[in-house]
């Protein structure tokens, strides 16, 4: 199991490089963040979680295969105009959920492991996850599409929970 980066690591904060080799250390790493993923209970997980400045992410929506999906170099190329709220959290901010306004649906354009591009339209859960994890290629949390006050009081009150437990 990979560690995952946490809301002060600056990693989070980074912007990533497109992935260029398609090589076994990519499917092993991709593998371990499956594992990863399982193991922490989430639903989707960016490489600059596990500390890897690279553009890709994954997404298992726990549906057997068919919700298992790898998105490298992606690029959303449209979004719906109807949006709505969704409650988010993050493995990187463990135990703060809030809701966050995105589109309803996406067009995303990527590559999949072999490198070969592939286009996909989704919408509800598997839109808000690639929304979600496409954020952290840029550096951006979920926390960043709340309002400045409600962002502060939801890293105030992490740091102050993580301090208590670093004491323990």
């Amino acid at each position: 199991m990979l560690d995952i980066y946490k809301l002060d690591d600056e990693v989070l904060r980074e912007n990533t490089e497109s992935v260029k080799s398609f090589d076994s250390a990519l499917k092993m790493l991709v593998d371990a963040m499956f594992e990863t993923l399982t193991e922490a209970d989430g639903v989707g997980l960016a490489a600059p979680q596990v500390g890897v400045s690279k553009k890709f992410f994954i997404v298992d929506l726990h549906e057997g295969e068919k919700g298992k999906f790898v998105f490298i170099n992606p690029e959303i190329i449209e979004t719906s105009i109807e949006e709505g709220p969704y409650e988010e959290g993050c493995l990187s901010i463990p135990g703060f959920y809030r809701d966050v306004i995105r589109p309803l649906s996406v067009k995303v354009q990527a590559q999949d492991l072999e490198g070969k591009h592939f286009t996909i339209d989704a919408s509800g859960l598997l839109a808000r996850v690639i929304q979600h994890e496409n954020d952290h290629l840029n550096g951006t949390l979920f926390i960043d599409h709340l309002s400045e006050d409600e962002r502060e009081r939801v890293i105030k009150a992490y740091r102050k929970k993580n301090k208590k437990r670093k004491k323990d």
